[in-house]
């Protein structure tokens, strides 16, 4: 009897749901577009498109400024080691009149730089025994770890491109390689720091 009560007070509950819903689903209509909605493109939604570095051809120096010189070199040695660096890859530079592709700037600073080095000074341990005694002789080699830390003064060399058009900034690189004291070296250094910032160009 109580089963059925229980049965019946179920079907009860079952009819109670599928009454009407007394909630109605409604909706306003989206409002219309602006005037200026089918003219306007969104970049953002969009990749950037890839750069086409085939088509830089030619170079002028930013502002028409060389790039400044400081204690350890002149200016024109920067400006010639960075003209060089561009003249493998493809660029001209220009000295008139017409449009570049490129404008370049470069920097050169001195800077200092800790380094550590290790060195593993090693020893012999010995034990019974020995080579003037009589029997086997008993040792062992230990080496012990010794950090030794030291400046160094590097040559430090920044090159920046900007597209010429548009000015936006399209390649950016420094490198640094250790100073030398003699005149000779130190425009070797420059050459080096210079082919370093510049061996990732054109990025491939």
């Amino acid at each position: 009897m109580k089963s059925r009560s229980g049965l019946l007070m179920i079907c009860l509950g079952l009819a109670a749901c599928e009454g009407s819903n007394p909630y109605v689903a409604t909706s306003n209509p989206l409002p219309p577009a602006p005037p200026h909605a089918a003219n306007t493109l969104d970049l953002s939604a969009y990749p950037a498109p890839t750069r086409d570095y085939a088509h830089y051809r030619s170079w002028a120096w930013l502002d028409g400024h060389l790039p400044s010189g400081t204690a350890y070199a002149d200016s024109a040695q920067v400006a010639e080691a960075v003209s060089n660096a561009l003249d493998q890859r493809g660029l001209r530079p220009l000295h008139d009149n017409r449009p570049a592709d490129l404008f370049v700037s470069a920097a050169l600073s001195l800077e200092t730089r800790l380094r550590q080095v290790q060195d593993d000074y090693g020893y012999y341990g010995g034990g019974y025994g020995g080579y003037n005694h009589y029997g086997s002789g008993y040792g062992m080699y230990n080496t012990v770890p010794i950090v030794r830390t030291y400046q160094e003064q590097v040559v430090v060399v920044r090159v920046d491109m900007f597209d010429a058009q548009s000015g936006q900034p399209v390649w950016s690189s420094s490198a640094e390689t250790a100073s030398k004291g003699s005149q000779s070296e130190q425009a070797d250094a420059i050459r080096k720091a210079v082919e370093k910032a510049m061996s990732a160009y054109p990025p491939s």
